[in-house]
């Protein structure tokens, strides 16, 4: 990408395109060793995650933490907040203040949830340790300090090599591509239409990893880039289960086969349903929402 700087930057452009599928292939490893899955050992798993942390820009330790509250809560109505997408039921957004349905419906829109969000996200938000509860360790914060060190320091050593212009030219279309493909894996593996959402007494872990996850079937080369992350239900029915396992896990049992399952066309139908009808158990869009009350008041 530095030497395609001196022929145009519609080349290192195109170049970003593989760029970015490498570095979700670097999470999905980094999210792995999360789960302690990608190797045998926790050390191995803890010291594969931090390296991928300096690239992916996110906190290995920290995100660790946040990532298994989604996966103990996920679905669960009353524990939602952390390491999910902000979800509200169609009741609560009736309920809530005029400003507050404005906030959700900018922050619903797939212009800043798939574009703008995950820029911020990932660039700015994961510098800080937000959204960690009290009683996570100090351990798990300070992994947010020492991942930004780390960033530091090796893009203070390759802008001096190559210049900061450069240096960020080259970067920052990569980070917000695979920040939007992030972004978009995570949300349509568990926002589709039928997914599975109840309060707690009802949860069930078992029906929230098979009936709220998809299976998402991409085509080889995409699975490939994305670790094999569309085996969604699998994934969280067992996350100790490796990526590079999932495919002959699907495979070998039919009963997983009998799930959810999204395309990339299909998927794109998922992008408008943005609130949870707890009475027909399904999510809905906003224009749904408001036909279903105008019908009601009728």
């Amino acid at each position: 990408m530095y030497l395609s700087l001196r022929s145009g930057y519609w080349i290192t452009l195109l170049l970003a395109v593989p760029a970015a599928g490498f570095l979700v292939r670097i999470f999905i490893i980094q999210h792995d060793c999360g789960h302690g899955a990608f190797f045998k050992k926790r050390r191995s798993n803890d010291i594969v995650g931090i390296i991928c942390g300096m690239f992916t820009f996110v906190p290995y330790k920290f995100w660790r933490r946040s990532h298994a509250v989604h996966h103990a809560h996920h679905a669960e109505l009353e524990e939602r907040g952390i390491g999910d997408v902000w979800t509200m039921t169609v009741a609560e957004y009736r309920e809530v203040h005029w400003w507050k349905r404005a906030i959700y419906r900018i922050f619903r829109h797939p212009l800043f949830l798939f574009g703008l969000a995950p820029t911020i996200s990932f660039l700015l938000l994961t510098r800080f340790p937000y959204g960690g509860e009290a009683n996570w360790h100090n351990g798990e914060r300070a992994s947010v300090w020492w991942t930004n060190l780390a960033i530091a320091g090796w893009t203070a050593t390759v802008g001096a090599l190559i210049g900061f212009g450069a240096l960020v030219l080259i970067i920052l279309p990569v980070i917000v591509l695979a920040g939007s493909v992030g972004t978009w894996l995570f949300y349509v593996q568990h926002q589709f239409e039928r997914t599975y959402w109840e309060h707690t007494p009802q949860w069930d872990y078992t029906l929230a990893a098979l009936h709220g996850s998809s299976y998402y079937k991409l085509p080889r080369l995409i699975q490939w880039f994305t670790g094999n992350i569309g085996f969604h239900h699998i994934h969280h029915l067992s996350p100790r289960i490796p990526n590079y396992h999932l495919q002959k896990c699907h495979d070998e049992n039919p009963a997983l086969q009998q799930v959810a399952q999204l395309t990339l066309k299909s998927s794109l139908q998922t992008i408008w349903l943005t609130l949870w009808d707890e009475e027909q158990h399904r999510l809905v869009s906003f224009r749904e929402a408001a036909a279903i009350k105008k019908s009601v008041a009728v």
